[in-house]
């Protein structure tokens, strides 16, 4: 995983990172449990492509979701993988599932 991912512990941490950043915030949630590891590890590698390649322009923050429980809730996240990208706090996008680094750059896409 990219060093430019940020992986907060918990949702204050979460909620700290989402307040600083300047730039449009991709939140990444990630599962624990045996169907979503294998998925979520895969879209780790793509996220921190993602997290390289647009460096500056993106904050991106994976979550998990049993340390981040009321972000999880408040964005009304319900499997893993899903991402939401947010600006100025806001989301504006939202997607569940894996994606290829094609894929996540069209979610992006006109946001960034």
């Amino acid at each position: 995983m990219a060093k430019r991912v940020h992986r907060p512990r918990e949702d204050a941490e979460f909620d700290f990172i989402l307040g600083m950043s300047v730039v449009p915030v991709l939140a990444y949630f990630t599962g624990t449990w045996p169907k979503a590891i294998e998925p979520c590890r895969v879209m780790d590698l793509v996220v921190g492509d993602i997290a390289d390649d647009c460096a500056g322009r993106l904050t991106v923050v994976r979550a998990d979701i049993t340390r981040c429980p009321a972000a999880t809730e408040r964005y009304a996240i319900t499997g893993a993988p899903s991402y939401i990208l947010l600006k100025e706090r806001e989301v504006v996008a939202h997607g569940t599932g894996p994606m290829t680094i094609t894929e996540v750059r069209r979610f992006l896409d006109g946001h960034l």
